[in-house]
């Protein structure tokens, strides 16, 4: 069994909003430097980790289904006149990397998850695994415009973050437990089938709501608020 005491949670749903519409309500949140420089998930990410970044920064664990395949898609639509600053902004560092070289802030260990299948599991099992007293678990997505279409792009944009450690404090909001299922539990069918998706975990987050089922076929998610 593997267990942490959950503080600092932080979560914004964005939904399907307009990129527009998110940089104008965050725009009093971050200087206007970053406010112009970051992505719309940079900007989801830094609100959230605000106050998981107080304290030290041992180690932040960070996942993300699609990443931030809208501003690809932003680029791929100025074609066939492409625009070299929808380029620039095609390019940059995940949305961790942005807080964190706006914040002026180390850390000692950045361990990015991306992909599709099990990608919850993984992240969880990830940040309770990690050797450090303090870890910070994060993710989100990206609306992602037509992509979303093709399965490359997310239907909503949301962030999450939350301070994981190693016991029970006055700070402590919840709980999170994993337990192996077992080895005679059968493999979803279609790989990611049955497995809780980075959105579904979100949810649980944004609505503080308890859980306790499985998150893969592998291990069992127990989700206890305080």
């Amino acid at each position: 069994m593997l267990e942490r005491f959950v503080s600092c949670v932080g979560t914004d749903d964005a939904g399907a909003g307009e990129p527009a519409a998110i940089r104008a309500r965050l725009r009093g949140v971050f200087a206007p430097a970053f406010g112009r420089r970051a992505t719309i998930l940079g900007l989801l990410i830094g609100g959230v980790l605000r106050e998981a970044l107080e304290g030290d920064c041992d180690a932040i664990v960070y996942g993300s289904t699609f990443g931030e395949t809208r501003t690809l898609a932003d680029f791929l639509d100025s074609f066939p006149h492409p625009s070299p600053t929808l380029f620039q902004t095609s390019v940059h560092p995940s949305p961790v990397q942005q807080v964190m070289i706006d914040r002026q802030q180390p850390v000692r260990e950045y361990i990015p998850l991306a992909g599709r299948r099990c990608l919850a599991a993984r992240v969880l099992l990830t940040a309770l695994l990690c050797p450090a007293d303090r870890v910070v678990l994060c993710g989100g997505e990206e609306h992602g415009s037509w992509l979303s279409d093709f399965r490359m792009g997310s239907d909503r944009s949301f962030a999450f973050a939350m301070v994981l450690g190693r016991s029970r404090d006055a700070s402590t909001q919840g709980r999170l437990r994993l337990e192996p299922i077992g080895e005679t539990a059968p493999e979803p069918s279609g790989g990611e089938q049955g497995a809780m998706s980075l959105s579904e975990f979100f949810d649980l987050l944004h609505a503080r709501r308890d859980y306790k089922g499985p998150v893969s076929a592998e291990w069992r998610l127990e989700v206890e608020w305080s």
